[in-house]
Parts: structure tokens; C-alpha cells; sequence
């Protein structure tokens, strides 16, 4: 009897303990987008806490030609970032330094050049054998960790893009190219549209999901965020969704607003699963102030 008493106390204590290391050690995942808006930003100047897993994502790879007057490549991907300060040393470097720091590159963004940046492929398997090798090359060049889905215009329906980015997927993790993914919609009918598909068959490969609560209107209250971030979490059931700030204050819920209230909010739900800024570019003119906040937030005992 007393040794019965004793296994169910254990499993108790287990069904206890087990929940709370897996929110602390998910809540400690700290990812910052860099390197789009070319203003000298370096990896060593974003100061990192060392109980983090801080994940830089380089802005952007993308599938067009660089000349002056882009044109879309059908996924022969070329580097778009502010390479003189992000290069494949910097990359190393940054590594070396913090144990804890990975690098990733995110695909596509806004814009290239004077106009938006399009997914526009010519077929599911050139597009994907083309960004597979073109991918796989900048990846092995800068010694990079992940892959960021950033799309945010399409030429093409929701089912190609989840094909091709799908099968983009499957290959650089079967490779062994890559180790995490994530996606960074926003709250847009044809965004959600394409990246909606894209989960439903492929999202057993993303591991989290960067949504852009940024891309709300500025002024967004604490408890609009909350429920931005349920709605978000129904969508992509099942997912990492990270909340998220854009750290020159241009929209959504910011820092000044509560947008940590509503972090400490979604951790004593268990909901916390990290955090992201855009960008890195915008927050050197403040010092990097919402970047060491939001690493003392994730690494606070609660």
C-alpha cells in the first residue's frame, strides 16, 4: 500500500513538474529579423542574453535577378540582404561568440527594388528543384540554421504555393540543410489564404509560426492582442505562434502599450512560446532597448 502511495505521488509530482520546464523552456526562444533596410546594422551589435535561443533571420533571399531592374527568377534565389555586414564571417563569428545563437534567411519580404516581391513560379518542379539548389548553396556559404517564409504577394493560387514551398520544406530537412523552419504571415485574405494551404498539408515541417500582429492597426489594446493571438492560434492549430512588435513603433501593440502584459498574459496560459521583433535594422536608433527587454522577460522566473 505505502509503495503504491509512493508511485502516486510521483506521478503526481511528474504530471506537475512536466508542464512548467516545457513552458519555461519554450517561452525562451528569442528571434529578430536583420539586414533589409541596409543601415550598417551588425549581428554584434544586438546585445544577446546567454540563456536564450536567439535566432537571427537574415532579410531576404529572394528568387529575382539583382540588377537595377529586378526580375522574378523561378526560385534561383540571390542574397538581398545587407551582405558587407551580415557575410558568411560575421555569420561565423556571431556563432562562435554566443553558443545560443542561431542563423536563419527568410524568403521574399515586401518588396525588391521599386515594386513588390512576387512568388512567381513557372512550375511546382522547376521552382522547387531551382530554389533547392540555390537555397542549399547560400545555406552552406553562410553556415545557416533555418528557413523563414516571408511571402507577402502571389502570382500564383494557394495550392502552388503550398506545393512549392511544401516540397521546398521536405527536401532541405530530409538534407539535413536546414533545422527548424517558420512562416511569417499576417492577417490578409490572400496572405492567410496561401499560408492556410500551406499549413493543412505541410505544417508537421514549420516550427513556428511568425505572425506579423504588428501588421494590426497601431493602438491595438492588450486585450485585442489577446484575442489577435487566439484567433491566430485556432488558424494555425497546433502551432508555435510567436507574438510579435515592430520595434519603430509604426503599428500593432507596442512595447509602450502593454505589449509585455500581454506576453505575461499568454505565459501563465502556458501560450508563451517566444517572441520576435522587426526589426533589428529599426532598433539601433533606440539602442536595442525592446531587445533586452524582451530577453529578460523570457528568462525571468515566474
Amino acid at each position: 500500500m505505502d509503495s503504491f502511495k509512493v508511485l502516486i505521488s510521483l506521478l503526481i509530482l511528474q504530471a506537475f513538474l512536466n508542464p512548467l520546464s516545457s513552458v519555461q523552456a519554450e517561452s525562451r526562444l528569442f528571434r529578430e529579423y536583420i539586414g533589409a533596410e541596409f543601415n550598417n546594422v551588425r549581428f554584434t551589435d544586438v546585445p544577446v542574453y546567454p540563456d536564450v535561443d536567439f535566432h537571427f533571420i537574415l532579410s531576404f533571399a529572394i528568387d529575382y535577378t539583382t540588377s537595377s531592374s529586378p526580375s522574378p527568377t523561378n526560385g534561383n534565389f540571390n542574397v538581398f540582404w545587407d551582405s558587407d555586414n551580415l557575410s558568411p564571417s560575421q555569420v561565423s563569428f556571431i556563432k562562435n561568440k554566443h553558443p545560443n545563437v542561431k542563423v536563419a534567411l527568410s524568403l521574399g519580404g515586401d518588396s525588391v527594388g521599386d515594386g513588390y516581391a512576387y512568388f512567381n513560379p513557372s512550375s511546382v518542379d522547376s521552382w522547387v528543384q531551382n530554389a533547392v539548389s540555390s537555397l542549399s548553396g547560400i545555406i552552406n556559404e553562410y553556415n545557416l540554421d533555418g528557413i523563414d517564409i516571408d511571402y507577402e504577394h502571389f502570382s500564383s493560387d494557394s495550392d502552388t504555393f503550398a506545393e512549392c514551398i511544401g516540397q521546398l520544406l521536405t527536401t532541405l530537412k530530409g538534407n539535413g540543410i536546414i533545422s527548424f523552419a517558420s512562416i511569417a504571415p499576417f492577417d490578409d485574405d490572400e496572405v492567410q489564404s496561401h499560408y492556410l494551404a500551406l499549413w493543412k498539408k505541410y505544417g508537421h515541417l514549420i516550427d513556428y509560426v511568425n505572425f506579423q500582429f504588428y501588421a494590426y492597426d497601431k493602438g491595438t489594446s492588450v486585450s485585442q492582442f489577446i484575442q489577435y493571438f487566439e484567433t491566430q492560434s485556432s488558424n494555425y492549430e497546433g502551432g508555435k505562434i510567436l507574438p510579435s512588435f515592430i520595434s519603430d513603433g509604426s503599428g500593432g501593440l507596442t512595447p509602450e502599450n502593454g505589449f509585455f502584459t500581454a506576453c505575461s498574459k499568454l505565459r501563465s496560459q502556458g501560450e508563451l512560446h517566444g517572441i520576435f521583433i522587426w526589426s533589428a535594422d529599426d532598433s539601433k536608433g533606440n539602442g536595442f532597448r525592446y531587445e533586452k527587454r524582451s530577453q529578460a522577460m523570457l528568462t525571468s522566473h515566474h
